[in-house]
């Protein structure tokens, strides 16, 4: 009797054993596992690097200076990947420099960056007296001139409170009152990477200008 009941709980083990051994996960199936986590990991920091690959700082601190984006004429909608673009498609109309109260277009503002403009977009709730600062150094840019080169507008998806845009060209700002806002107006404005030298942006575009 005693011999029988050791039994059963013999026979139990080796069951137990039996299953376990047959649900147990090979050593291979780990190591290809890790492998293969490996990979996914150096492709994702390969790519991510690549999203930032061909950008260079600018002479001024703060600007980047982008690769070549290509261009061309293409009419509505554009699926742009970012909240100001430094050049690329754009509408076949170009926007008029100077001051709006209103947002334009951004087809539009990309052509007069293609003819050498630069833009100065600011987020819709800049306090009153940064947009008056803004329009300041604007007014002050077009003093004794008849021709206009710097487009100024608010821009309402915008990530910075302040973004500085020429062709290929860009600055991000918290301030209206920061110098290198200055600094870049001068330097890029008709600067040396818009592809269309001799275009104009004062006159033939859409939108009619503040001033």
């Amino acid at each position: 009797m005693t011999k029988k009941q050791s039994a059963v709980p013999n026979f139990k083990r080796s069951r137990a054993a039996a299953i376990s051994s047959q649900t147990k996960i090979p050593s291979w199936v780990w190591l290809a596992g890790g492998i293969a986590l490996a990979v996914l990991v150096v492709i994702g920091l390969f790519y991510l690097g690549n999203q930032t690959a061909g950008v260079v700082q600018g002479d001024i601190d703060g600007v980047l200076i982008f690769p070549d984006p290509g261009r061309g004429h293409r009419d509505g909608d554009l699926p742009y990947t970012t909240d100001v673009p430094v050049g690329g498609l754009h509408n076949p109309e170009w926007q008029n420099c100077g001051i709006y109260d209103q947002p334009v277009r951004t087809e539009n503002a990309i052509h007069s960056l293609e003819h050498g403009a630069v833009w100065i977009a600011y987020q819709p709730d800049l306090p009153a007296d940064q947009v008056e600062t803004l329009r300041a150094l604007v007014r002050e840019e077009q003093a004794g001139s008849q021709e206009r080169w710097v487009l100024l507008t608010p821009k309402p998806d915008l990530q910075d409170p302040i973004v500085a845009t020429a062709w290929r060209v860009q600055l991000r700002l918290d301030n209206a009152s920061d110098p290198r806002l200055a600094q870049f107006v001068r330097q890029y404005q008709k600067g040396p990477y818009y592809p269309e030298p001799g275009a104009n942006c004062t006159f033939g575009g859409i939108g009619q200008p503040l001033s």
